[in-house]
Order: C-alpha cells, then sequence, then structure tokens
C-alpha cells in the first residue's frame, strides 16, 4: 500500500510538470493558433540557466527567479523575431521554422555549457524527506514541485476569470481584429502570452534541473508528453491541461512501476519485463487514442 501511495505521488510530481509545460504551449496556439516544436527549448533554457545561476550564487530561489527571467525573454524575442511573420501563414510553415529553431538552441546550449550534462543541487532547505503517514516518507523537493504546480494553477484561474488583462487575452483569441479596434496593442498583447508560456515552461525546466540531468535536448522528450497531454485536455483549455496532465502523469508512472510485477504472474520474467516495458511506453498514447474516440477535441474543448 505504500509503495501505491509512493508511485501516486510521483505521477501527481509528473502531472504537475507536465501541466507548467503544456499551460504555456496551449495557451500559444489556442489564443494565438500558432503550432511551437521550439517549446521545449525554453524548458532547456530555464534548466540550464538556473542549475548555472544556483551553482554560481548558492541560491537555488535566484537560480529559478533568472530562470523563469531568462525564458520570458527568450520567448518574447523569438515572439518578436521569427513568430510575429507566421502568424498568418500555414501550420506546415510554422512547423518547420520552430523545428528549425529546436536545433538552434540545442546548438547554442553545446557552444554555451558544453556537451556535459549539468546537475543541479537540491538546496538543503528543500533536502530530505517527510513522514506523510506512517511509514511512507516523500522527498520535501517533489512535494514542493506538487505545491508550486497546483499554486501556479490557482495563479492562472485568477489571471485568466478575474482579471482584466485576462478578458483582453480571450478577446483577444475570440476576435483579434475587433479588439485591436478597440485600442488594445494586440502585438504587445500576444508578446505578453508567449513570454508567459515561455516562462512556464522556463519554471518546469528549473525544476526539474535536480531530478534530471540539464543537458541539450532535453526538451524534445518531454515535448512529446506535452502534446498528448493538450490533445487529451483539449486545445486552449487551462483546466484541460491540468486534468491531462494529471492523468498522463499518473498513467505513465502507475504502469511503469507496476505492469512488470503484474505481468510475472502469468509470464516468464524476462518476457515480462519486456512486455511491460513496451506496454508503459504505450500506456498514454493508448488512453489519448480512447478518450478521442470518446471525445474527438479533448476533454475541455475551448468552444469558438
Amino acid at each position: 500500500m505504500i509503495l501505491v501511495l509512493e508511485q501516486i505521488l510521483n505521477g501527481l510530481q509528473l502531472g504537475i510538470t507536465l501541466f507548467l509545460m503544456s499551460a504555456g504551449l496551449t495557451l500559444v496556439f489556442g489564443i494565438m493558433q500558432v503550432i511551437n516544436l521550439a517549446h521545449g527549448s525554453f524548458y532547456m533554457v530555464g534548466a540550464y540557466v538556473g542549475a548555472t545561476v544556483a551553482a554560481y550564487t548558492g541560491s537555488f530561489l535566484l537560480g529559478i527567479v533568472a530562470a523563469l527571467l531568462a525564458a520570458a525573454i527568450v520567448g518574447m524575442i523569438v515572439e518578436a523575431t521569427v513568430l510575429r511573420h507566421l502568424y498568418k501563414r500555414e501550420h506546415l510553415d510554422q512547423v518547420l521554422a520552430t523545428f528549425g529553431l529546436i536545433m538552434f538552441f540545442n546548438e547554442l546550449a553545446r557552444i554555451i555549457w558544453g556537451r556535459q550534462p549539468l546537475f543541479m543541487d537540491v538546496p538543503a532547505w528543500l533536502a530530505g524527506t517527510i513522514e506523510l503517514l506512517p511509514g511512507l516518507y516523500y522527498p520535501i523537493y517533489r512535494l514542493a514541485v506538487i505545491v508550486t504546480g497546483i499554486a501556479v494553477a490557482l495563479l492562472l484561474w485568477y489571471l485568466f476569470a478575474r482579471t482584466r488583462l485576462g478578458m483582453r487575452i480571450r478577446a483577444g483569441a475570440s476576435n483579434r481584429e475587433m479588439i485591436g479596434a478597440l485600442g488594445v496593442n494586440i502585438s504587445l498583447l500576444y508578446t505578453l502570452v508567449f513570454g508567459l508560456g515561455a516562462l512556464l515552461a522556463g519554471l518546469a525546466g528549473v525544476m526539474a534541473g535536480p531530478i534530471l540531468a540539464v543537458e541539450s535536448g532535453m526538451g524534445e522528450s518531454i515535448l512529446i508528453l506535452t502534446f498528448v497531454v493538450i490533445v487529451i485536455g483539449g486545445i486552449g483549455s487551462i483546466k484541460g491541461a491540468v486534468i491531462g496532465g494529471l492523468l498522463v502523469g499518473m498513467v505513465d508512472t502507475l504502469g511503469r512501476a507496476f505492469l512488470p510485477t503484474i505481468f510475472k504472474l502469468f509470464l516468464e520474467t524476462s518476457s515480462a519485463d519486456s512486455a511491460a516495458a513496451s506496454l508503459a511506453s504505450m500506456a498514454i498514447y493508448l488512453l489519448m487514442a480512447a478518450i478521442l474516440i470518446w471525445k474527438p477535441r479533448g476533454l475541455f474543448p475551448v468552444h469558438s
């Protein structure tokens, strides 16, 4: 029972990380109608800058602040110099351009930081474990990631549901020409939205730094999961990003943890491990297919 609860918490932590990634990407596509394959690069920028600043200053919090600023600034520069010229182009043009950005950022990271991975230490005040239930010890840092993700979800809900800026962003998504005619600088608004999306990716990257190795190309693997989350949750939906992230995180984590044990009940150990590993890798895609059969536009589609 303790192992099951521990793996559920691990799935929750992965789901929160995927939510931070998918929230920014679904905002950009839902509002600006831009397919941005380079979103994982902002995740990588956040991880690299956060690890570097934390190492030089000895402050994890300064690393987080630097990562957020760097990811947001890089994102806004990319929007202003590249993506702004692609809004009225075909999605294929956007895919090709942002794929080029992936290669650019990966090579730039190798030039600046080298080919060897960086490792980010967990700060002393977040190190160790905490006893959540009798016998259930869980890393404090992973718990902090979960709490941070929940706080970000609440802040995003408040931003879009209760603030004037959120109202303008939603209006710009519905009718760009009309809100522009009312005097709102739609180009600046889109730049801010893109910067916010990049900031969220940078936050996911810096918080993954102490858990994963920081290396060039680290954004591509999580980007695939991020697209799965967006498709499951519904394009443009923050609520869908939350639910989709949690579903994917749980299915992926629990599948990898428990499928080998289940398969060993009726297969030899070697065959069970091989079959379980294959099915665990496929599980999230099977989940996506099942949900799309049930709801072709995702669980929480944004209605135009």
